[in-house]
């Protein structure tokens, strides 16, 4: 891996982020933070019944302020997000001004909530003084109803109706409107808005920069409300009490246009009241009413409404700025040269990560992935008491909040920037995707991901009693433990970058949080005290045979594999962590002798729970399997063959040499403890190598196991997909997976692409396809094995072929496929376009690609929410790998490896 940054000549960017990482300057004070829809979220939504999705719709958001927050087409914020900086559009056939994207919520949906237009986060870097994406608007009413009722009554199995089944960009009747920001100075933003028309004949397009103060004086009495008005010619002064004052320069051919950033009464059902309001410029524009908006102020928001013919393959910009402080004069003059010498910077920054890349289209799929995670940076606030009780200048909640979904969840109270999944579909938090996120944010901007780390865990989001919140629905959901591995990848990714050099500071202070939540787990998730886990839903709703996220039909409980796995991979987690720790204090010695413990005795109990009953794993069907307790005490193994028989491998650790050199008070414990416990001794395998000493591994599975295991992950008729490892075995596709109780007879099969059931709720599906997180900790997991196993530990792959690499290979062969969904095949396609031919071969598509939530099991098709670069951004890390050759063939069993 190249490093990030350090060891070469520096550039702008990295003196921007050094800047900021020593408080000299604050570069990411504005940033992209402003999401693409408030609407529909849970904070919102003052309902009684909890359906946030029905509370405030996508045509109410022009009308009503919002409580938590704001949103925007291609927008910008501060990083409090009172002031915000957005685009407007209207091709005068739409029926409402294109200011937020549409999608649809969740009931109204085949496949659950999705976003329903085009656009592309094309470049960005961590600083923010350089953005830039690509939306694509057409030049006809946008189809909002036929996107609605052709999905509400399509049958599941055809998929998703999306914007390019309607037909509108039939004959290129469209425009391309490039966003660009850039910074002349950390508060000092520079807006190009460059439109294309594609269309075969001139169009008309109206294009309005705009700027508005979030809405805080609504909700308490007396709160002071901010101002902005005209100040002199093209230019608005923007003043409010904790910002100061920031003006806004648009050009000379804009007419600027004044509203309040406060609820429309008619919003409620109430007749329209006297004054101006947030939809002032919908109704001026669209509507064609004058006294929906104020000529000069004083206003909370205001336009800059530029109209304009644009000739087929023409070309229109228009420009404004928002500056902190006094006006600039002349304000563009050299305008352009510093938004072209940004996106130069921004090629310096990522030249030498990508230095090893092979290719421009590598290049630049993995830039487009870091652009997507850092795009997708929210501004979060929520007080969950405030929300719960209600504000003193509104109508108090219904009651039934009181006892409602995250009553118990008081504490949290959150203002912050967040790496979110999706700034569309996900505009909320969720804990296990931000862990991921954080693994691609350590290569661009290090200081960012540990942020993003001990935020979850700061007093304001963790729960008192140790519990991480899970996402916004339900913060009290669990999700997979993974904040532990996050922590350590970030350490070990800044610290090559940094010439050796780790962050030891972040690694105590995230350690020492991380103690109460592993608690958490021990005390809540282990229900017979046997170091075997339930977890429950684990974020792989709609996997198995039952919803674990509720009380099982049948009674009893459920030992999770893959929720006994997680908790081995955290135990080891945090010895590895407290063993860096203990070489500068030598009181963490003894706490990596109590993580070491605590796995292995989680690891007997996976192995040995047998003993009383059913263990996890199979020997007849050489996998791992959840095992239902029923009230009874009869035990049934659930034979599911699916990405929770996979989690053990991630369980895996090797402790070297010369750190048990260093470290002789945990060297002693650890050989007394085995020599007191044979019963565990036989757990950890070790290497004896001359002139090297013992390396020992510490993993769920003995050599044995997983080369079983492996079998059915390499067999192409199972789990080896094209595009990486699937999320649940081919073969049931042949033969699902049936289990009968007293009242039902459930069955589950392997389905590739979208779900066919709400089952387990909405869109998500993990029963077939491929989805980048699971695939990414299986990539580590085999790397970590081969570093004990070595070059002799061989393994057919695929299954069935003859062809034996070793387990490095093998890892390298799994990134492979994955980044092949996103790379130009020998005919220049992309498997993530599936058979749509526009986004395959036409000039205008072809080059941008979409991160996508998961990935068809057969064909690689992208599938679900379509910018969820959170998890899928891994793939730039993946990119960054070399490639590995394939081993000739050899006879099998003829370097049977290590046990």
């Amino acid at each position: 891996m190249t490093a990030a940054y350090g060891t070469h000549a520096p550039d702008p960017e990295r003196l921007r982020l050094k800047e900021q990482a020593q408080g000299l300057r604050d570069w990411q004070l504005w940033g992209p933070y402003l999401s693409d829809r408030q609407w529909g979220t849970v904070r919102e939504d003052y309902s009684a019944d909890g359906e946030a999705w029905n509370h405030v719709t996508y045509e109410d958001a022009k009308s009503r302020a919002y409580r938590w927050g704001e949103d925007g087409l291609a927008g910008l914020s501060d990083s409090t997000q009172r002031l915000c900086l957005a685009l407007g559009l209207w091709n005068g056939a739409d029926p409402l001004l294109k200011e937020r994207l549409f999608g649809l919520s969740g009931p109204e949906g085949s496949h659950g909530e999705d976003v329903k237009e085009l656009y592309w986060h094309l470049d960005a870097v961590p600083s923010h003084a350089y953005l830039r994406m690509l939306y694509k608007y057409p030049q006809r009413a946008f189809p909002y109803e036929e996107l609605r009722a052709a999905n509400r009554g399509r049958p599941r199995p055809e998929g998703e109706f999306e914007l390019l089944d309607t037909g509108i960009l039939d004959g290129n009747r469209y425009f391309d409107v490039f966003m660009e920001y850039a910074k002349a100075d950390e508060a000092d933003i520079l807006m190009r808005v460059t439109v294309h028309n594609y269309g075969p004949e001139p169009a008309r397009l109206h294009v309005l920069p705009q700027l508005w103060f979030a809405n805080h004086w609504s909700w308490r009495q007396g709160h002071p409300k901010p101002s902005m008005a005209l100040d002199g010619w093209q230019c608005v002064a923007a003043e409010h009490r904790m910002l100061g004052r920031y003006t806004f320069h648009v050009e000379d051919a804009a007419e600027l246009l004044f509203c309040e950033n406060e609820t429309n009464p008619h919003a409620f059902g109430l007749p329209p009241g006297e004054g101006v309001f947030k939809d002032g410029l919908h109704d001026r524009i669209v509507g064609g009413w004058r006294d929906a908006v104020r000529r000069d102020g004083p206003a909370t928001k205001v336009g800059a409404w530029h109209v304009r013919t644009v000739e087929p393959g023409g070309t229109w910009v228009v420009r404004a700025r928002l500056v902190r402080g006094q006006p600039i004069l002349p304000p563009f003059t050299g305008f352009d040269a510093l938004v072209d010498l940004r996106r130069s910077e921004a090629d310096r920054f990522y030249e030498p990560i990508q230095r090893d890349l092979q290719g421009d289209d590598a290049r630049s799929v993995q830039r487009q992935a870091f652009a997507g995670m850092i795009w997708n940076k929210q501004f979060y606030k929520f007080d969950v008491y405030r929300w719960l009780r209600g504000d003193p200048a509104m109508p108090p909640p219904p009651p039934e909040r009181k006892q409602g979904r995250n009553s118990d969840w008081r504490h949290l109270s959150a203002e912050d920037i967040i790496s979110m999944p999706d700034k569309w579909e996900y505009p909320w938090f969720a804990a296990w995707d931000l862990a991921f996120h954080c693994v691609p944010f350590a290569l661009i901007d290090p200081a960012f991901a540990k942020h993003q780390l001990l935020l979850l865990t700061s007093e304001d989001y963790m729960h008192p009693n140790g519990q991480i919140p899970a996402y916004e629905w339900a913060f009290g959901d669990a999700n997979p433990p993974v904040h532990a591995w996050a922590a350590w990848r970030v350490f070990e990714i800044e610290k090559i970058a940094n010439g050796g050099r780790g962050d030891r500071i972040f690694l105590e202070r995230i350690f020492h949080k991380l103690l109460l939540n592993f608690a958490w787990w021990v005390n809540r998730k282990d229900a017979q005290g046997r170091n075997v886990f339930q977890g429950g839903f684990l974020g792989l709703d709609n996997i198995g045979v039952f919803d674990r996220s509720r009380p099982l039909p049948t009674g009893g409980f459920l030992d999770q594999a893959d929720g006994t796995a997680w908790m081995a991979m955290f135990a080891l987690k945090m010895m590895r962590i407290a063993l860096e720790l203990a070489f500068d204090d030598d009181v963490f010695e003894d706490i990596a002798s109590k993580f070491f413990e605590h796995f292995l005795y989680i690891a007997q109990a996976l192995n040995n729970i047998g003993e009383r009953g059913i263990g996890l794993w199979s020997e007849s069907d050489k996998f791992f399997h959840d095992v239902l307790n029923l009230p009874d005490g009869t035990m049934h193994e659930l034979k599911l063959r699916s990405m929770v028989g996979l989690t053990p491998l991630f369980a895996a650790e090797t402790i070297e040499p010369d750190l048990l050199h260093r470290l002789p008070r945990f060297a002693r414990r650890l050989d007394l403890f085995l020599s007191r416990r044979t019963d565990l001794a036989s757990l950890v395998s070790r290497w004896n190598e001359p002139g090297v000493g013992e390396r020992r591994l510490l993993s769920l599975l003995r050599g044995h196991r997983v080369k079983r295991l492996l079998v059915r992950m390499l067999d192409p008729e199972e789990f080896l997909s094209d595009y990486g490892i699937r999320s649940m075995s081919r073969v049931h596709a042949a033969e699902p997976y049936v289990f009968e109780t007293e009242h039902e007879r459930i069955s589950v099969g392997y389905e590739p692409g979208e779900s066919q059931t709400f089952m387990f709720g909405g869109n998500s599906n993990w029963r077939g396809p491929v989805w980048f997180p699971m695939n990414y900790l299986i990539v580590e997991a085999l790397e970590r094995f081969h570093y004990y196993y070595g070059d002799d530990f061989l393994v057919e792959c695929p299954t069935g072929s003859g062809n034996l690499m070793t387990l490095k290979e093998i890892s390298c062969e799994v990134a492979g496929r994955l980044t092949r969904l996103f790379l130009k095949d020998g005919r220049g396609r992309r498997p993530i376009h599936g058979n749509r031919e526009l986004l395959q071969t036409d000039p205008a598509f072809a080059d941008h690609v979409w991160f996508h939530e998961y990935f068809h099991g057969d064909t690689g098709t992208g599938l679900g929410a379509s910018h969820q670069t959170g998890w899928t951004g891994l793939v730039a890390n993946l990119l960054l790998r070399q490639p590995c050759a394939i081993l000739p063939l050899r006879q099998l069993g003829a370097h049977p490896g290590r046990e």
